[in-house]
């Protein structure tokens, strides 16, 4: 008898682990390196918990600038970038170390600073702001990480027409993600290049009542484009090609476009989807 029964208990365990080997098999991982304006801002929660309803696959990432985004993929460490820097995710994509680079969403960068605006910036072009800076000397906090921001910085200075004043003792590179430099920012009462959607974040941290406030927007310059880039199989070969490539697809359909779109803070709009642009 008890050897009849202990039979039925096997052959139970043997159908329930049949039975759950297509559930087990969906329960993938997929390592993504992004930029830290996407993790500051609340964002990557959302669209890890919504993909993972969606596909079964759990979505992992470490938040980085987008330089050493770059670099992870390259290196083979990820399967999958979301980044904001369109020449150096171009020239990743043209050494083929990346394959389909699809745009997402956007935002834009804000110069700030303290409200008392020393080098007298407010409402000037991105360049001319930068320009005003340097002619006043007037402390400036850089994240000097080779991030996204860090690029567009860079670019900006060159459109004021001189190079990085990082040997000026006005100038700081502080080497940190973008939250951290723009406290660093607020603490010291300086001016700094940083993304909207942070920069949200940031007031509301500070309960609406932030040290630095908006100086410069709106210039086309300062536009912020994110895009997906799925890491190439042919350099990667343990990459999970198939699981970045459904994130890909996924982020850029109506469904992930609709999640950017609807994902806000204190009401405001921290991205916008342009994935169908």
């Amino acid at each position: 008898m008890r050897l009849k029964t202990l039979r039925w208990v096997l052959a139970a365990v043997a159908i329930a682990v049949l039975c759950a080997g297509p559930a087990l098999a969906k329960d993938e991982t997929l390592m993504m390196a992004t930029t830290t304006s996407t993790d500051d801002t609340g964002l990557l929660p959302v669209l890890a918990d919504a993909f993972k309803k969606d596909t079964g696959i759990t979505l992992k990432w470490v938040a980085v600038g987008t330089g050493k985004a770059l670099e992870h993929g390259r290196n083979c460490d990820v399967d999958v970038l979301l980044v904001h820097a369109p020449a150096a995710e171009k020239k990743f994509v043209e050494d083929g170390n990346g394959v389909n680079r699809t745009e997402v969403m956007y935002n834009d960068f804000v110069l700030v600073g303290p409200a008392t605006d020393p080098a007298k910036v407010k409402g000037k072009k991105a360049g001319e702001a930068l320009a005003a800076i340097a002619a006043a000397k007037a402390p400036f906090v850089s994240r000097g990480d080779d991030s996204g921001t860090h690029k567009k910085e860079k670019a900006l200075w060159k459109s004021a027409g001189m190079a990085v004043p990082d040997k000026d003792s006005w100038y700081a590179s502080v080497g940190q993600g973008m939250m951290k430099t723009l406290n660093i920012a607020g603490e010291r009462g300086t001016y700094t290049l940083v993304d909207r959607g942070t920069y949200i974040k940031y007031a509301d941290q500070a309960g609406g009542k932030p040290p630095l406030v908006v100086l410069v927007e709106g210039d086309k310059p300062l536009l912020n484009q994110y895009s997906v880039i799925t890491v190439n199989p042919d350099n990667c070969e343990n990459t999970n090609f198939k699981a970045a490539e459904k994130f890909r697809e996924w982020l850029a359909s109506p469904k992930g476009q609709m999640l950017v779109g609807d994902f806000t803070l204190k009401g405001k709009k921290l991205f916008t989807p342009n994935a169908a642009k």
